[in-house]
């Protein structure tokens, strides 16, 4: 059976607030947990007033809290805004709170603008980070150590994930604490092939983000699986994949309810701002210009929008051709104006009508 999972950027609608949008959330996160979904991954922006999501590590602490069985994890954290033993440390405090149901994916991209990632990063802000990104990443996984190998002694020095640091002429031992007696697994996402090389380089599990709409996924899955290199975190290229959908009784409906995400990118991939999502109503009332027009048609050939058969047919379809047996669902309708800010029924809808076809 084919493996759902959720992706939730955690967008604020005009009608919501931040408070308003994680309670969303959460009451995504619990469907999909009762609908037998395999994870459910929050992402890390900043600086955006249509965006809740600026702590992936805080968000899946509560996330996790508030769900029973699905894995719960990070779509990604953006390792250069910040320190790796911070991250390792994080996520293993998170493993320690809900063992076996944390995931750490790890992205590249600075998740904001550039005055933002200079406040975030310091000095390291004037980096490439094509430098330190693939050390900071062996920090991390190194100090995480394996999720298939559960740790008998969490107390025994030996057995605990560690790295070894060069310092001032001497090589120091460091480990990532709480001690745990199980592993979060890492995951390297990326949309290019630069993170495919590294995730098969480091034997990690990678996903590309084809929920971003571009080309390049054949590539760098197909790189990944060539290249791999087993390791201690895992034995054989481990991948899945993403996409945004709508799904709803008509397509009419469908077509509806993902107009307001479908300006938003539209306006965003032309230069503009990124406001507030607009509800339903709101998004029909707009005049697009041409470039406008042009660029909702391009999305909403990528995107999977339709009625519940033929978007899982679409779904299916997209597993076979990329071989994978799990898809990353970003459930990105908006709603109607006057429901309830705290739920977000028609991204619901769509993982239920989803799970329905999948049986």
């Amino acid at each position: 059976m084919l493996n759902l999972s959720v992706l939730d950027l955690l967008p604020v609608r005009t009608d919501q607030s931040t408070a308003d949008s994680v309670a969303a959330a959460v009451s995504l996160a619990r469907r999909a947990d009762d609908l037998g979904f395999t994870r459910f991954w929050v992402a890390e922006h900043h600086n955006m007033e249509a965006v809740a999501a600026t702590s992936p590590a805080v968000l899946i602490a509560h996330l996790a809290a508030n769900t029973r069985r699905i894995r719960v994890g990070s779509g990604g954290v953006m390792l250069p805004n910040h320190a790796p033993l911070t991250v390792a440390e994080q996520f293993s405090l998170l493993e320690a709170m809900h063992p076996g149901r944390i995931d750490l994916g790890i992205g590249r991209a600075p998740g904001s603008d550039p005055v933002t990632a200079y406040m975030l990063r310091g000095p390291r802000a004037e980096e490439t980070g094509a430098d330190s990104f693939p050390g900071d990443v062996e920090l991390v996984a190194g100090l995480l150590g394996s999720y298939d190998t559960p740790i008998s002694d969490p107390f025994d020095a030996v057995s605990q994930p560690s790295v070894t640091i060069p310092l001032r002429g001497q090589d120091y031992t460091l480990r990532s604490t709480p001690r745990t007696s199980s592993s979060p697994s890492v995951w390297l996402l990326g949309s290019s092939t630069y993170s495919a090389r590294l995730a098969a380089r480091e034997g990690l599990a990678f996903v590309y983000a084809h929920h971003f709409g571009q080309s390049g996924i054949d590539d760098a899955l197909a790189l990944y699986r060539r290249e791999f290199q087993p390791s201690p975190a895992l034995a054989e290229p481990m991948t899945f994949l993403t996409v945004n959908a709508v799904v709803a009784d008509t397509l009419e409906e469908a077509s509806a309810l993902a107009l307001p995400q479908l300006i938003t990118m539209a306006r965003l991939r032309s230069g503009g701002a990124l406001g507030p999502r607009m509800t339903v109503e709101q998004a029909q009332a707009v005049t697009l210009s041409p470039m406008e027009e042009d660029l909702v048609a391009d999305q909403s050939a990528r995107w999977i929008i339709d009625t519940p058969e033929a978007a899982w047919s679409q779904v299916t379809a997209l597993a076979a051709k990329y071989g994978v047996d799990e898809v990353m669902v970003s459930p990105v309708a908006s709603d109607h104006e006057g429901h309830d800010a705290k739920v977000g029924v028609a991204a619901e809808r769509t993982l239920e009508l989803l799970a329905q076809q999948r049986g």
